[in-house]
């Protein structure tokens, strides 16, 4: 596994060579130590850290706190502030820039790995927690995608066909996906499951079932069969009169 890359921003330069002796001994990579904002600034761009450790009270124009919020702002990389400033209006200001920690110095090495660490978690799943929902506005937005669910599974998303899908069941908080070939288990209402299915297609049958009308094959009141399924759907009996128009009985 490579190492992870850290930049220090600390203008007082026996405690950033003390930070720097602490990461290495950690195991981590610095790849630079800036004693002031602007230098911070072109380094992260240059070298993308993945890591800042920021001192909040740097010297010069800038503030270690308008620093890290020009960093986040243009990289998208996880910020630990490092202070012996603890107070309650200088921690104002830097929470607003949301930071992935605080280390108040002096510290031990454990605290700077725990804060580290955490720091890099937190960032990974936010991460990752983006991505999905992007992804997710994509499929919406992409018309071409109308005939496709995605459907979450074991932590990724799956696509299914809605031609492939045979019938949609409830139970309790849970609704379950039923395809020729798997059933996906998902954490949703059949309300919204109904929403995101073509009623040209689907129609609900029971408070408890809704399924695609071709796959249809026989009712036998009070059930319908449905084809290659040898568990017959109940219908409901607020729920005959649409069916009846749906398969064009006459």
């Amino acid at each position: 596994m490579s190492k992870i890359n850290i930049l220090i921003t600390e203008d007082e330069s026996i405690v950033a060579k003390d930070i720097q002796m602490s990461l290495k001994k950690l195991g981590y990579n610095v790849i630079g130590i800036c004693n002031n904002g602007e230098d911070a600034i072109r380094t992260a761009e240059e070298h993308r850290p993945d890591i800042v450790l920021m001192d909040i009270m740097l010297k010069g124009d800038m503030s270690g706190i308008e620093a890290a919020d020009q960093i986040r702002k243009r990289l998208n990389i996880p910020l630990i502030f490092l202070t012996a400033y603890a107070d309650e209006s200088t921690l104002s200001k830097a929470k607003i820039t949301e930071p992935y920690g605080y280390i108040i110095k002096p510290f031990k090495e454990i605290d700077l790995r725990t804060t580290i660490e955490m720091a890099l978690y937190k960032h990974q799943k936010e991460d990752e927690v983006k991505k999905e929902r992007d992804f997710l506005y994509s499929i919406v937005e992409n018309k071409d995608a109308k005939d496709i669910i995605f459907v979450k599974s074991n932590s990724r998303l799956v696509k299914v066909r809605t031609k492939d899908i045979y019938f949609v069941e409830a139970l309790k908080d849970y609704v379950v996906i039923n395809t020729s070939n798997a059933r996906y288990t998902i954490h949703s209402t059949m309300k919204d499951i109904e929403r995101k299915l073509s009623p040209n297609e689907f129609i609900r049958v029971h408070r408890s079932f809704i399924v695609r009308i071709d796959k249809i094959v026989a009712i036998e009141q009070p059930n319908l069969i449905l084809e290659d399924e040898k568990k017959p759907i109940p219908i409901g009996g607020s729920y005959k009169d649409e069916l009846s128009k749906k398969i064009n009985q006459v």
